[in-house]
């Protein structure tokens, strides 16, 4: 998707730009500065909490963000030049893939806290399932994003775009699963908190009935809410760049900037919002540390957790 880089506003009609419109320096200048103090305050967060693996998820995601947004305010000034697009294309589109991979180290941990023998998924297959389904959802992404835009002929950048597209589906897709998993195990823990008898296949393949009658606290019940909605909101920005891209770069969805502010901009910032504010420091604390990798090979005949020695 290359363009004639002797183009400028005055000299050239925006049909022939980058995108059909002159974006937005209010707008990009606003979530560019957003996400920057937002990646301020998930590095005190980082010192305080010491939860490395999701502060460095969430911090990543922040900087192609801000990255993302940088560029777009540099093809306010040019949209004839690709190279900002570029820049622009490959930071929004994979940013979110680092938020997704904190949202699902967040669940191994949440399944720690509750009992990891309540679910046919340990929090080390929860890890590994679904960061290697961001991976391979990055990859697509970037370089079907890089292809798209750096593409000679119309065919190659259609080759680009279909990449990118199936990057994006498959992200869609993964949050599904993921958000499945998690309702699942949401039930079984209702359920046990209700003083209900569930039975669960554990790892290591053996049925059991397990007794619990607990209750949880507001603000972990708050915690669990928020990640909730952020997982939805990520889902929403997600499938709205999959029907934004299907039909190319030269769509009337691709060069609405409206919608793009709005399903885009707004969506991650929602997300991060509640990823930030509701960091999981302030609910799991110390916790956070216990990945559940050991836990999930303690012996089969112990069926006690930490959820139901503390009561939480």
């Amino acid at each position: 998707m290359n363009n004639d880089g002797g183009c400028t506003i005055d000299t050239c009609p925006l049909s022939m730009a980058t995108v059909h419109y002159d974006p937005s320096l209010v707008g990009n200048t606003f979530y560019l500065t957003l996400f920057a103090g937002t990646f301020v305050v998930q590095a005190v967060q980082t010192w305080k909490y010491k939860t490395w693996s999701y502060s460095f998820s969430v911090m990543s995601g922040l900087v192609l963000e801000v990255v993302g947004y940088l560029g777009r305010v540099q093809m306010h000034y040019n949209p004839f030049d690709a190279n900002p697009f570029l820049i622009y294309l490959i930071g929004l589109t994979i940013g979110p893939v680092f938020f997704n991979a904190a949202i699902y180290l967040t669940l191994s941990r949440i399944i720690v806290h509750y009992g990891v023998r309540y679910c046919w998924l340990t929090p080390k297959r929860i890890s590994i399932t679904f960061m290697t389904c961001d991976f391979i959802a990055l990859v697509l992404q970037a370089a079907g994003g890089a292809i798209a835009d750096t593409a000679s002929t119309s065919k190659g950048s259609d080759t680009g775009t279909h990449i990118l597209v199936a990057g994006l589906g498959f992200q869609v897709l993964s949050l599904l699963f993921f958000i499945g998993v998690s309702c699942y195990y949401a039930l079984l823990v209702t359920r046990l908190r209700q003083g209900k008898d569930v039975f669960v296949q554990s790892p290591s393949r053996y049925w059991r009935t397990v007794h619990l009658n607990s209750q949880t606290k507001r603000h972990f019940n708050l915690f669990l809410v928020a990640f909730s909605f952020a997982t939805i909101f990520i889902l929403v920005r997600s499938t709205f760049r999959v029907a934004e891209l299907w039909k190319g770069f030269d769509s009337r969805l691709t060069n609405d900037e409206v919608l793009f502010m709005l399903l885009e901009g707004t969506m991650i910032t929602l997300a991060v919002g509640l990823l930030t504010f509701f960091h999981p420091g302030t609910a799991l604390k110390d916790e956070w540390k216990d990945s559940g990798w050991v836990a999930a090979k303690v012996a089969p005949n112990d069926v006690f957790s930490r959820y139901e020695m503390s009561g939480v």
